[in-house]
């Protein structure tokens, strides 16, 4: 094993490889755009290895087999759901159901080849459908892995003013988490089953999944006692996911809306563990963390931000260089800039948006994007690095796993299980006007890219 010194010094040098992967930023195209130009050009910037016993070269391959089927919430009708394996060349293997557009595993190598799944999930769909996000009178879940909308993250009070043709109009939300709204309700995207199909992109495998959620969307119709207005308009939105032999699964968002303007904040709610998802319960704290950002969002003991962006320098949360996560998770006694707010013991640890720094040359990599966080795993080897347009991400340390939950390989999840990067717009932005918007206006288009990649 090496020593601890050499491990530092190598966590260390992730800040630094971004550099490496420079590209020109894309901006103002449509989805079919920033498919064709990013995987031919930066998803698709490694030469894929030889196939096996031959000299052609490999290509990533898709498939797609039946998975169950589950209510959807919409029509009321069992719908089948199913299931899309993509493969690169280079070790990679990313399941992904229709079910929420959720992906349920990312198999990656590590040192000397070996794989292991790095994000916990469940093994069947009764499992997700029961505890990924359960509806009603259930106040929340884990929503492993799923896509996340129409607003990720919070909305204080689950309400937000916006300004429609007939004038300011305020809108209302079912209340699920603390007294706010949080990842859209009780019947957020996770529990609708999404239309797919696959994507010819070059040198990369693709699967689009489609939702149109209609106006007053998480209103009465599934929490009647909220007699709550929804969130207004009808939205579609396409996520389109793609794997290339660079080992890169790119995330791309596509949202328009029609009728009413709207807010929107899209993410995707993974839960790493580069060990494993089957490792030893407190593996993922023992692993580095770097977040490219010098300032947080504070919250209140509701975990609603107070509209001040903190430094980080000085506090637990200053991951400009690389931090074991359990290092400082329980420092209570180090200042955090929270306001009078101890924020590690509100959320139990980590549970906080982190404000991304300017794009620079030296944090702009594959598609343009800008470098958002790293992780590294020691003893694997395995490493992550999460590049995104968005300006913020949720960094959430798995504070409320608590052993209740059985994963996809049998083992219980709990705390120190695992951790997620949300890369995101800021937690209840419709009602901080400081914050970047939101909002979503009829005629626009709303295009976002996230990529993980992963390597050893």
């Amino acid at each position: 094993m090496r020593s601890l010194l050499v491990v530092k010094a190598h966590a260390r040098s992730l800040m630094q490889r971004g550099a490496r992967l420079r590209k020109r930023p894309v901006t103002g195209i449509a989805v079919a755009g920033v498919l064709v130009l990013g995987l031919a050009g930066s998803l698709g910037m490694r030469q894929a290895p030889a196939a096996p016993g031959g000299g052609n070269q490999c290509s990533p391959t898709i498939s797609k087999q039946f998975f169950g089927k589950a209510i959807e919430p919409y029509t009321g009708k069992l719908t089948p759901v199913f299931r899309y394996t993509l493969t690169s060349c280079r070790g990679m293997q990313v399941k992904i159901i229709t079910y929420g557009a959720t992906q349920q595993s990312i198999t990656v190598p590590g040192r000397n080849g070996r794989k292991a799944d790095v994000i916990l999930g469940f093994k069947t769909l009764a499992d997700y459908v029961n505890f990924d996000s359960p509806p009603p009178p259930a106040t929340g879940g884990p929503y492993f892995g799923e896509t996340i909308g129409r607003y990720g993250n919070r909305i204080a009070k689950g309400t937000f003013q916006l300004q429609q043709s007939n004038g300011l109009q305020t809108y209302t939300l079912p209340i699920n988490n603390n007294g706010n709204s949080l990842h859209g309700g009780f019947v957020g995207f996770g529990n609708h089953i999404w239309s797919a199909h696959i994507v010819k992109v070059p040198h990369a495998v693709g699967v689009a999944m489609t939702l149109v959620s209609p106006n007053g969307d998480e209103g009465s119709a599934f929490e009647p006692s909220c007699n709550c207005t929804g969130y207004p308009g009808t939205l579609t939105l396409t996520v389109t996911f793609t794997l290339n032999n660079a080992n890169q699964l790119a995330m791309h968002y596509h949202a328009t809306v029609k009728g009413l303007n709207t807010v929107i904040n899209f993410t995707n709610h993974n839960y790493f563990n580069l060990a494993g998802e089957a490792s030893a319960p407190g593996s993922a704290y023992g692993q580095f963390v770097m977040i490219n950002a010098n300032r947080y969002t504070p919250t209140d003991t509701t975990q609603i931000p107070t509209g001040v962006e903190a430094p980080v320098a000085g506090t637990p949360f200053d991951f400009t260089r690389p931090h074991t996560i359990g290092s400082r998770i329980d420092d209570v006694s180090a200042p955090d800039n929270g306001g009078g707010f101890h924020q590690l013991l509100i959320a139990q640890g980590y549970d906080h948006n982190w404000v991304l720094n300017k794009q620079t040359p030296a944090t702009t990599g594959p598609l343009g994007l800008n470098l958002a966080a790293r992780a590294f795993d020691p003893r694997s080897g395995r490493e992550l690095t999460v590049w995104t347009d968005q300006p913020g991400v949720q960094f959430y340390s798995g504070n409320f796993l608590n052993g209740t939950l059985v994963g996809i390989s049998g083992h219980t999840y709990r705390q120190s299980a695992g951790y997620t990067f949300e890369t995101q717009h800021f937690p209840n932005s419709p009602n901080q006007p400081n914050f970047p918007s939101t909002e979503l206006k009829v005629g626009q288009v709303f295009n976002s890219t996230t990529i993980y990649q992963f390597s050893s």
